[in-house]
């Protein structure tokens, strides 16, 4: 009788030792940096260089109303444009009657109209500004890192991308971080509007 107790414990044991294995990590997107959504917002903060005229280069955030104040040309609407179409119209207003041939580039420093929501078991759960090329583990560490209760390996992270016909659709990935970190799993890039959550381990 005892033997069969005994028995009947450990194999118990076992099982809700199982049950506390990471699972096994999705299969989730490498690619650095995604380009389908650079529109610009309010407080995204980008530099404008007008070649041969540094007075005119400088840095800018956007409005709240989404716009800049641009020498010589005044308000610039910038909300909800890319980079591309700004560029654009600087370079076309200052062409009317301003300068001869201007040529006109932006380069966005922070996109802090998008963001990326850090939950859950880290030190200082928070919401930071996307950066192009910005991975999870970057984020977690703005973070604060993890706290001791964390499940490194079983991080979560849901996403809302678009499809062809401008639906949306909820992706949800599994992230070993610990194993990007450590170099033995491929690094995981974030884009703007994600949602990483730190689960709490159970022993």
């Amino acid at each position: 009788m005892f033997r069969t107790v005994a028995a009947l414990v450990m194999a118990l044991l076992v099982l809700g030792c199982s049950g506390f294995r990471d699972p096994p990590p999705s299969k989730y997107p490498t690619q650095e940096v995604y380009i389908e959504d650079t529109t610009l917002g309010p407080q995204d903060v980008f530099e404008v260089r007008v070649f041969r005229h540094d007075d005119m280069s400088k840095l800018y955030e956007v409005s709240e109303e989404g716009t800049i104040n641009f020498p010589e040309i005044g308000l610039v609407d910038v909300g909800g444009k890319t980079p591309a179409q700004v560029e654009q119209e600087i370079q076309a207003r200052l062409a009317d009657g301003y300068l001869v041939n201007p040529t006109v580039s932006i380069l966005v420093k922070e996109y802090k109209s998008k963001t990326i929501s850090v939950l859950g078991q880290v030190r200082k759960p928070t919401t930071i500004p996307y950066a192009a090329g910005i991975s999870i583990v970057d984020a977690i560490s703005q973070a604060g890192g993890f706290t001791p209760m964390a499940r490194k390996n079983a991080v979560t992270v849901t996403r809302v991308s678009p499809t062809p016909d401008d639906a949306k659709k909820t992706l949800a990935f599994t992230v070993p971080v610990e194993s990007i970190a450590s170099g033995k799993a491929k690094p995981f890039f974030l884009r703007p509007g994600d949602t990483i959550f730190v689960p709490e381990r159970w022993y």
